[in-house]
């Protein structure tokens, strides 16, 4: 096809599939990597091929000296440090698709959350992470987010590190015995105290004590090259931590903002800086306030400037928030089902993403082949290409995971072990006011006499009628009873006036 004969570097996704549902392997389907910072999709139902086409698309970008990132939800993708085995299947499919397949590993880095899982740790302090990240996880509605960001605020102005989850707590708990410290920029209701506190009880509970903290990941370290001129993929180990998917996707998200302060503006490139696939992206959209809807959009319309492209992986494109969605360039559409009415009515829905094209796509999506997707992306000259039916290259690295014994054998071999491996804990919030509560007891305690002082006389027994609460309940009662009293008659003066 014309539009996807491109003049520079490109990832080559497989071959064009001809109306008899034949491979053409004379027409190849490819995404310029000039392109690849406009973003892309990658969607389809369960079972339908949507990973192994990240995996084929991390492998040929890792070939091509660009760095990649992925979060491996299931424990499959661990797959790609170790060589693909040859199988009949394999076979044919290459030489359906006209591809020189041969087994080849590529160079893989193992992370993990904090060190729950196999991998070098990722932590972020709590600074870092910020209110917002911080309210989707812990699932706070909007008036709890803009308390949060008082808090964080509050440390940030006095002085006081939040580094960890346990200096978070410790600043709540201050500000709710202290609350004249927030006085002149709002204030923070006991009630609203208690639901965050609660949450991030419950939050710690979980085992999230261990994702912040120091020494705090440089999301430059995922930009290397290995000597040979390969881009190192950098593989988040999440199988621990599947079951608390908001956790996970709130903290690539993160990476992904990280990545936006720290690296510098490059415009256009002849190929990205870093590619960075979010599998499972329909959990960081869910349940999300509009706030944190609005740092992604941003974050995503952005980062294209640093170099970074951003691929969204999920089941179908009404996943993703149109707002975001209307910036993916590139998309691979695997096969979708219909077998409720609302499945019919996500299908239309996709179909009316696609530009016009020849195909009845309608009909189209529901017949594809495992390993076969709808392919559109832009052409150099930023034009959205032809949709194509295409029928994807097999990964050349293994298409199941790495053995427990390769997986150790890349850790060890890490060179970030060192840096990132063992947690540190320093001075922050937590320790500051424990040091100034201890220091409480004695500051109010009687000082030697430098001089006689004069003893204030004992108070008369109608002074402690006067000051006792019981006296001083009474009288705020009896006063709210005549400012009733009052205002009732001065409200019906005022309506006998009107007549």
């Amino acid at each position: 096809m014309k539009g996807y004969d491109f003049e520079g570097p490109a990832l080559e996704l497989g071959a064009l599939v001809r109306e008899d549902g034949a491979a053409d392997a004379s027409e190849q389907i490819r995404i310029p990597l000039s392109t690849l910072n406009r973003h892309g999709l990658v969607a389809g139902a369960t079972g339908s091929g949507k990973t192994k086409t990240l995996q084929l698309m991390a492998e040929q970008l890792s070939a091509q000296g660009v760095p990649v990132f992925l979060a491996d939800v299931k424990g499959d993708l661990s797959g790609l440090a170790s060589p693909g085995t040859p199988s009949e299947r394999v076979t044919q499919r290459a030489a359906e698709v006209g591809e020189a397949w041969q087994p080849e590993a590529r160079p893989v880095e193992f992370f993990s959350l904090g060190g729950l899982g196999e991998g070098v740790p990722i932590r972020a302090t709590m600074t870092a992470f910020g209110p917002t990240l911080l309210s989707k996880v812990l699932g706070l509605n909007e008036t709890q987010e803009s308390s949060l960001g008082l808090i964080f605020y509050f440390a940030d102005k006095n002085g006081l590190p939040l580094l960890d989850l346990k200096d978070l707590i410790a600043v709540i708990q201050y500000l709710t015995g202290n609350p004249e410290a927030l006085s002149g920029i709002g204030g923070l209701s006991a009630a609203t105290a208690g639901v965050i506190l609660r949450a991030l009880t419950t939050f710690e509970a979980q085992g999230a004590e261990a994702f912040f903290g120091e020494p705090e990941f440089d999301v430059r370290d995922l930009l290397r090259v290995t000597p040979d001129g390969h881009g190192l993929i950098s593989v988040l180990e999440l199988p621990a931590v599947q079951d608390r998917p908001q956790l996970f996707s709130t903290f690539l998200m993160w990476l992904l903002a990280d990545l936006f302060h720290e690296l510098p503006e490059v415009g256009d490139v002849d190929k990205p800086k870093l590619v960075f696939f979010f599998d499972e992206a329909h959990l960081l959209f869910d349940e999300a306030s509009k706030a944190f809807l609005q740092s992604i959009t941003q974050t995503v319309r952005l980062i294209r400037s640093k170099g970074v492209g951003v691929f969204f992986v999920t089941q179908t494109p009404k996943d993703v928030p149109g707002d975001v969605l209307a910036q993916l360039g590139a998309r691979a559409q695997h096969a979708l089902r219909a077998f409720t009415p609302q499945d019919a009515k996500a299908l239309k829905a996709t179909v009316s993403t696609f530009p016009a094209s020849s195909y009845d796509l309608e009909r189209l999506l529901t017949e594809l082949g495992i390993g076969e997707a709808v392919v559109t992306v832009l052409s150099e000259t930023g034009a959205p290409t032809p949709v194509a039916w295409t029928r994807l290259r097999a990964p050349q690295t293994l298409m199941a995971p790495s053995s427990p014994e390769m997986i150790q054998k890349v850790i060890a071999a890490s060179p970030l072990q060192q840096k990132y491996g063992r947690a540190v804990d320093r001075q922050s919030a937590y320790e500051i006011l424990s040091a100034k509560l201890a220091e409480t007891p004695a500051a109010e305690a009687p000082r030697a006499p430098e001089a006689k002082r004069e003893r204030k006389p004992e108070p008369t027994l109608l002074e402690n009628v006067l000051e006792s609460k019981e006296f001083r309940s009474f009288a705020r009662s009896a006063a709210s009873a005549l400012g009733r009293e009052i205002t009732r008659s001065i409200f019906g003066t005022a309506r006998r006036g009107r007549r």
